[in-house]
């Protein structure tokens, strides 16, 4: 199996994406081939060496790097840094899931208690990363029919939960009740034909069950998804609001139990 690629994108590709790509190889190793780049490019801040250094994570080969140079690259993974390069980045990349985590810009504040503060959230999303994505169950049957796929597609409620669990990496069924004003046995449901039809996979972690793409969904079926995300942005972005509203994962745990 090739090793999974991932890229960090930021406007200028000067700090957090910097602090995003060191701190990731220091956490996951050879695990995963990581890049980091900038919708435009500016220096690299002195503030990130100086905060990486203390923590006495590598900062070997760090530098800003333009995402135009990079576009003839195929990625696993793009993870969006800023609502701006977001925006901007979607047709400039090649990625099989585009995910989105914003960090406040540290580089306006004075000193380096806030380079400090993004390393440390950053610690946490990527250690929740990591744990996903090297602990999903292995499905045992793939998807080889087109026409099971793109039926599945046609179904308003299913369309929208493959393209927010495309964009958010993985999601538990609070988080869909929650994202598409829908109740639970309905999403229970969907996510069940979803999973028979070997478009999803689950995993669990405590009490909860995270769904995500299937490892082994065919290069087309997850390129279509791509390419309907890309297009229809709008078709979810009241369900990302909703979902955005619920803070993070411990956050959002903390509503489900609440519910």
């Amino acid at each position: 199996m090739s090793t999974p690629s991932l890229i960090f994108i930021c406007t200028g590709n000067s700090a957090r994406s910097q602090l995003a790509e060191a701190l990731f190889k220091h956490m996951a190793g050879n695990s995963f081939d990581v890049y980091s780049a900038g919708t435009a490019p500016e220096p690299v801040d002195p503030r990130v060496f100086e905060v990486l250094a203390a923590r006495h994570i590598s900062t070997n080969g760090l530098h800003s790097k333009e995402l135009a140079s990079l576009s003839d690259k195929y990625f696993d993974y793009a993870i969006t840094l800023c609502d701006k390069a977001r925006q901007s980045c979607i047709t400039q990349v090649k990625a099989a899931q585009v995910l989105a985590w914003d960090f406040a810009d540290p580089k306006p504040t004075a000193g380096v208690k806030a380079f400090d503060v993004v390393l440390n959230e950053l610690s946490e999303r990527i250690k929740y990363f990591l744990l996903f994505s090297q602990k999903y169950r292995n499905p045992t049957e793939q998807l080889t029919d087109a026409l099971s796929f793109y039926k599945a597609l046609a179904d308003d409620t299913r369309l929208k939960t493959l393209l927010l669990i495309q964009q958010q990496q993985e999601l538990c069924v609070c988080e869909l009740t929650t994202a598409l004003n829908e109740t639970q046995p309905k999403i229970s449901r969907h996510l069940a034909q979803l999973r028979k039809a070997a478009i999803l996979q689950d995993r669990r972690h405590g009490q909860w069950v995270f769904y995500r793409l299937a490892d082994n969904l065919p290069a087309w079926a997850v390129e279509v998804l791509r390419l309907t995300a890309q297009s229809n942005a709008q078709l979810i972005s009241a369900n990302l609001s909703a979902l955005n509203q619920m803070g993070d994962r411990p956050q959002r745990a903390a509503l489900c139990n609440a519910n």
